[in-house]
């Protein structure tokens, strides 16, 4: 965390790195014979260990695997709680349509393998993050069910020491992509009855396989695009086009009063101006006023 505040807010207390639908198949196979999954996940993890940030946690908002497969799941899980050891930083896994539930707890959770909903509460220093299964066995679309409502409304019942963030598979935003619609989560008006006044500061979600941001019963809501292959918004209306490009993750600082989520683009490009850590270093010496005239004022 920097030492010197160069600005009106103070360092974030938490940072929380968001990934979603990394669809991994078994034995390494390429999604659709075209996509490598590993590929992108394992660039990103290895992105973040060379920033020497440390996230307190990461987040997988669903799509674990793509057809439900242990050795997927297994191959994933290492590959992740590896980086994640080296980070300090709790893994949270999230149910996605395209995971299996027992398989899912098997291989991620490490327990005994049930067909119920994969529900869980992580208290991550003073921040309640609750991972949500929204998924529909047999479906694509998503659901919270009656049941899940009720089990969610006793744990927001209290309040946490620095508020709680949801984190589900399926997003309750709108999306432009027509027929993405039908897979969307349903009976929303009942979840947002749940949430609404709660401490929840934000909404994590994945599914979509694009970022995109928007509000749910007063709360940001932020949408992590696939590390496996992102939705092209630029196609034709009326069509659904997968690409093999524009795969990123989200990085989720939280702040005293706020949350923000950036996005972090998957690959290595090419640098064209930049300032290194003897530069900050130096700035950092420096006076209010006189870091001003070093780097505001224009030349």
């Amino acid at each position: 965390m920097p030492t010197v505040q160069l600005g009106q807010h103070a360092a974030a207390s938490q940072l929380i790195v968001h990934i979603s639908d990394t669809h991994y198949l078994s034995e390494g196979r390429a999604l659709y014979d075209r996509v490598d999954t590993d590929r992108t996940l394992q660039r990103a993890l290895a992105q973040l260990e060379l920033t020497g940030l440390q996230p307190s946690a990461i987040v997988l908002t669903g799509d674990i695997t793509d057809r439900g497969e242990p050795d997927a799941y297994r191959r994933v899980r290492d590959q992740v709680e590896i980086a994640a050891d080296r980070l300090g930083a709790t893994v949270v896994w999230v149910m996605g349509n395209h995971d299996e539930r027992s398989a899912f707890r098997t291989e991620l959770l490490r327990e005994a393998g049930t067909a119920e909903p994969v529900d869980r509460v992580f208290d991550i220093g003073g921040l309640r993050i609750i991972a949500l299964d929204t998924s529909v066995p047999g479906f694509h679309h998503g659901d919270v069910s009656e049941q899940q409502r009720a089990w969610l409304a006793d744990v927001l019942s209290s309040p946490a020491e620095l508020g709680s963030i949801l984190a589900l598979h399926h997003p309750p935003v709108p999306t432009p992509l027509h027929l993405m619609n039908i897979l969307e989560l349903r009976e929303q008006d009942s979840l947002a009855e749940v949430v609404a006044g709660s401490d929840i500061r934000a909404i994590l979600g994945g599914h979509l396989h694009y970022a995109t941001t928007g509000m749910f019963a007063g709360i940001p809501v932020s949408v992590a695009a696939a590390t496996c292959y992102t939705m092209d918004l630029s196609a034709p209306e009326r069509e659904l086009t997968g690409v093999d490009g524009g795969q990123s993750i989200n990085l989720v600082n939280v702040y005293a009063d706020q949350v923000t989520h950036s996005v972090v683009p998957i690959g290595a490009f090419k640098p064209v101006s930049g300032f290194n850590s003897d530069f900050l270093d130096r700035m950092e010496e420096l006076s209010a006023d006189e870091r001003t005239e070093a780097f505001s004022r224009q030349v």
